[in-house]
């Protein structure tokens, strides 16, 4: 048996070999289960967990194999809508377990998407198929690879091995804030897609779903904006947060819709110096320590109105993730060295669907959509077309024109009036939470701060309701409702384990 330890404090220029010739003598390999770093303290240091094996020892391999499953008869393919997380996962356990299925994207291959969406960011030519939130690896995945997670799942580790098996770096299977890096994940969606259709899963890119096909309240396939109809086994709707018109027809067709609370804001930049100086002190710059990032949140138990930061990207790229012409949507992006000399995270306010839109189960779809064209609304009224509206975070707070700072966004920035964007009590509240965040974090108010508008895109504002059991829809049987999409993910590897809890609901539906 391995010897666990556990906690193991390493400091940053120590060798780790060296710490376990003291603690474990003789040993012959280890494996790291988890690291992070601890800079909470004046000087930062590493904790890890590991397991130490001994010369007649071998570390055991961990492939999370599955079994296949024995068909009594032939099966129609389970159809999934949505090649992001949630649907590349869903497809890849199902066809790992020997379930026919078919995969339907509306966007295109990696490499097309990929100039579509630099395009858009260079140019402001917005492609309605292949942009940041649609095409082959969604919006998350492919935007930025971040797998930090909050939520407890066997199926986590399982998730993280197969993107390792795909081309993901090793170690984002044991450290604390495993992250890919846009440039990176790009290399590990093609083979995952190639793995997919080698094994027989069929996948369709550039094929747009207009709707569903339907024998009472039971789903029975998708019909194509060609007129194409296709019959499957069980439907799986992995569309992710922005495909509101596939959302509209579900709504227009009696499908069960709950409005779900969600958050909205604006996107702060600082110099990454500024931020490895706030975390590291003395030891900002530090090779072993890369990019600082940081989480910061105020919750106010009187109101239950929370404002906290969101997706946040150290030595990142401020980036444009509309999916209409007439709208300005911000997300944040890094590549795997996390080498800009910007860092960024969303600001986001706590948005309570019943205390804002009551009965309207689609409100907080519209509020999104409203705020979106506002912050358009501003850039062409500064006189520009494809930029973000901009604003320091000290003009911000004390409601003041002023001239633009630097920005890491590839589409430019135009100075604004943000202040006047949002609704005054979301204003208030993310000004007051700022000078909090000041106080946790002295100088997190800086000169070279800037908000970017308008951040609104953190999760989808409704949930398809499903069975708890079945992971069916209410409503409809023979519908998976999955990922952000559907109300039921919030991030890359929630959104992936959730395909697979789908995956595994329909194989015990047999």
């Amino acid at each position: 048996m391995p010897r666990h330890l556990k906690d193991i404090v390493l400091g940053l220029d120590d060798n780790l070999e060296e710490k376990l010739q003291l603690l474990s003598p003789g040993f012959a390999s280890y494996r790291i289960l988890r690291k992070s770093v601890d800079a909470r303290g004046r000087v930062p240091k590493w904790i890890l967990s590991l397991d130490v094996y001994a010369p007649t020892e071998t570390p055991p391999v961990e492939n999370h194999d599955v079994s296949k499953v024995s068909l009594s008869k032939k099966l129609l393919p389970v159809i999934i809508i949505g090649a992001g997380p949630a649907g590349l996962f869903a497809a890849l356990r199902l066809t790992e377990r020997g379930i026919p299925c078919r995969l339907i994207e509306q966007g295109s291959i990696a490499p097309v998407r990929m100039r579509s969406i630099t395009d858009h960011w260079r140019y402001g030519k917005l492609h309605p198929q292949n942009n940041v939130c649609f095409g082959e690896g969604g919006a998350g995945l492919y935007s930025d690879g971040k797998l930090i997670t909050r939520i407890k799942s066997p199926h986590i580790p399982y998730v993280l091995n197969r993107l390792v098996k795909f081309g993901a770096p090793a170690e984002i299977e044991y450290l604390a804030n495993p992250h890919v890096g846009s440039d990176k994940i790009r290399r590990v969606i093609p083979p995952l897609r190639n793995y997919l259709r080698a094994e027989g899963c069929e996948v369709l890119f550039d094929t747009k779903v207009s709707g569903l096909l339907y024998e009472g309240t039971t789903v029975t396939g998708v019909e194509l904006a060609d007129k194409t109809q296709m019959k499957g086994s069980a439907v799986v709707l992995a569309t992710g947060h922005s495909a509101t018109d596939i959302l509209a027809h579900l709504y227009e067709s009696g499908v069960t819709f709950e409005g779900k609370s969600f958050a909205v804001g604006l996107r702060i930049e600082h110099p990454q110096k500024e931020i490895d100086h706030l975390q590291y002190g003395d030891y900002a710059g530090h090779p072993q320590l890369g990019a600082a990032n940081y989480r910061v949140a105020d919750h106010d138990d009187k109101t239950g109105i929370g404002v906290y930061s969101f997706c946040m990207c150290p030595g990142g790229y401020v980036i444009a993730s509309s999916t209409e012409p007439d709208g300005i949507v911000s997300n944040g992006m890094s590549n795997y060295a996390r080498s800009s000399p910007f860092a960024n995270a969303a600001i986001v306010v706590s948005i309570d669907h019943s205390t804002y839109f009551g009965n309207d189960i689609l409100g907080g779809l519209k509020f999104r959509r409203e705020l979106e064209r506002a912050a358009h609304g501003m850039v062409l009224a500064a006189g520009g077309t494809k930029e973000f509206p901009v604003q320091s975070v000290h003009n911000f707070s004390r409601r003041m024109a002023g001239p633009a700072l630097p920005s890491s966004s590839p589409s430019g920035v135009v100075s604004a009036r943000l202040d006047t964007l949002l609704p005054e009590a979301i204003y208030t509240r993310i000004v007051k939470s700022l000078e909090r965040f000041n106080h946790k974090l002295p100088g997190f108010i800086s000169p070279h701060a800037q908000l970017h508008g308008v951040e609104s895109r953190t999760s989808c504002p409704i949930r398809i309701p499903r069975n708890p059991e079945t992971f069916q829809s209410v409503s409809h049987s023979g519908l998976y409702p999955t990922g952000e999409g559907a109300g039921y993910a919030g991030g890359i590897t929630s959104a992936a384990v959730d395909g697979v809890r789908v995956a595994e609901a329909f194989i015990a539906s047999l």
